[in-house]
């Protein structure tokens, strides 16, 4: 079972994982929070309404693996737009991150945490590794995170297709961005063997 996950009866997944690898994920989880930025401030509105109607960001973040995680919602897949249709996607992206980007990077911030936690209860139950066992409900939460930290990685290492992936096999073991590609890789096969297991 070592790096996959595996189906549990009745739901959920379970997978074992050293103290390295362990630590590796809570780490880049950690990062992701950091990057997230934290929650709402102490003195946020305890009024869900208001809560509600809160408004986030209207203009794309600057960090690149930020723009990667809250993309704009409208762009022409097609290339490059009139000057027009570029300026109201853009009104339109603005728009629609200012009503959004605060529940995504909420519900992004969940996920995190959710990792972090199921991984501090398994270093406690034993030494030199364990076997993670999450629900249903965790093991979607999960799915999401690792989707959120191969982006991540992914636009650190300037990854836009299935191309860039296969050059990154060819790198020598001497270049800087080795380890980083080989966390990515390794955790495409977690995020895999994780789908398989939610697939009916």
């Amino acid at each position: 079972m070592s790096g996959q996950f595996e189906p549990l009866p009745g739901g959920g997944a379970a997978v074992a994982l050293d103290d390295v690898e362990i630590s590796i994920i809570r780490s880049l989880a950690v990062q992701l929070l950091e990057l997230i930025g934290p929650g709402p401030a102490e003195d946020a509105s305890d009024d869900p309404l208001a809560e509600l109607f809160a408004e986030g960001p209207s203009e794309p973040p600057s960090d690149p693996v930020l723009r990667r995680l809250f993309p704009d919602a409208y762009g022409d897949p097609q290339g490059t737009p009139q000057a027009r249709e570029a300026e109201e996607q853009r009104e339109y992206s603005a728009e629609f991150r200012r009503y959004t980007e605060n529940d995504l990077r909420a519900g992004k911030r969940e996920g995190a945490l959710a990792v972090i936690r199921a991984l501090d209860g398994v270093t406690s139950a034993s030494a030199g590794g364990a076997v993670l066992k999450l629900s249903a409900d965790e093991s979607r939460q999960w799915l999401g995170t690792l989707n959120d930290l191969r982006l991540a990685i992914g636009s650190r290492l300037d990854i836009a297709d299935e191309d860039d992936t296969d050059l990154l096999y060819r790198l020598p073991d001497d270049d800087p961005r080795k380890p980083m590609v080989m966390a990515y890789l390794w955790l495409g096969g977690l995020q895999e063997s994780l789908v398989a297991t939610l697939l009916p």
